[in-house]
């Protein structure tokens, strides 16, 4: 061997050693090996993406009751999911992820969700099995439930109200729910007078 190609494979086996011996060149190593996988990996076609689920209709405007209210709990075979908050009930279908079955607030859907979220608490007493007054809430918690109930009202359809036993549900006509999209629409502006 002459001694230019005794020095060529010198130095490349120098460098073989300095690169697997270096904790830090294995490191190194393994980042651009990971990087060239991601690189060849990411030329595949995407797959395609799953259909979108329809959209529901808009729900007509209707009181409930508390026994009404529960079949809209996600589970049934339109999957619309309705809570209620401070005797006001919302279509919250839209926020399936977080109110749905499985969701973070599941909880919710199809029940009175005032007492829970003026108290913090997901326990099952936090739900009542009949029309719940909150007459018992401190100021503070009817204030939580109050700002609740504002969330609510600007992301999500209000339907009605929660209807205390006995009471009988306000009819609704056609107008009214154009009248109150209309207003979701355009806000009012008080003029002033001198």
């Amino acid at each position: 061997m002459d001694a230019k190609t005794e020095e060529g494979s010198n130095i490349f086996y120098n460098i073989l050693v300095e690169l697997f011996t270096s904790p830090l060149n294995l490191g190194l190593l393994g980042i651009c090996g990971f990087l060239l996988y991601k690189i060849i990996s990411g030329r595949k076609s995407p797959e395609p993406l799953p259909p979108k689920e329809p959209e529901l209709p808009k729900m007509k405007r209707q009181d409930m009751t508390l026994e009404q209210l529960r079949e809209y709990d996600g589970k049934g075979k339109d999957g619309r999911i309705l809570i209620a908050v401070n005797g006001k009930i919302f279509d919250v279908t839209l926020g399936k992820r977080f109110y749905g079955p499985g969701g973070p607030y599941g909880l919710f859907a199809g029940r009175d969700a005032s007492r829970a979220l003026a108290t913090f608490s997901l326990s099952d007493d936090a739900f009542r099995n009949e029309y719940d007054d909150l007459s018992d809430l401190n100021s503070m918690q009817m204030e939580s439930v109050s700002e609740w109930e504002i969330q609510l009202r600007e992301k999500y359809d209000y339907v009605g109200k929660l209807l205390k036993p006995g009471e009988s549900p306000t009819e609704y006509t056609d107008t009214e729910d154009e009248q109150s999209e209309e207003k979701k629409e355009k806000p009012i502006t008080e003029k002033k007078t001198d």
